[in-house]
């Protein structure tokens, strides 16, 4: 079974653009939450992600992995795919 992967998102930002292009590359569905002037969802993303108010934020399987540059870090690692199953 194929983890659950969440990502929160602004449109136009750059950094949420690279993490769901790698996501994509790696053919992996994912949700996306698009924060675009909602502060009250940003304000829910950031209590699971301990705080963390950058976007975007990232979750495989209700676990916190951070944003692009962590999934990026993860996937030169070795340790993204892994996560992905």
């Amino acid at each position: 079974m194929a983890a659950k992967v969440e990502i929160y998102t602004w449109t136009s930002c750059p950094f949420c653009i690279r993490a769901k292009s790698l996501l994509k590359k790696k053919g992996v569905d994912f949700s996306e939450y698009v924060l675009d002037g909602d502060e009250e969802g940003r304000d829910k993303m950031a209590k699971r992600a301990n705080g963390r108010r950058s976007l975007p934020q990232i979750f495989i399987s209700d676990s916190h992995i951070g944003g692009c540059d962590d999934l990026y870090d993860l996937d030169s690692r070795g340790k993204l795919d892994p996560l992905l199953q």
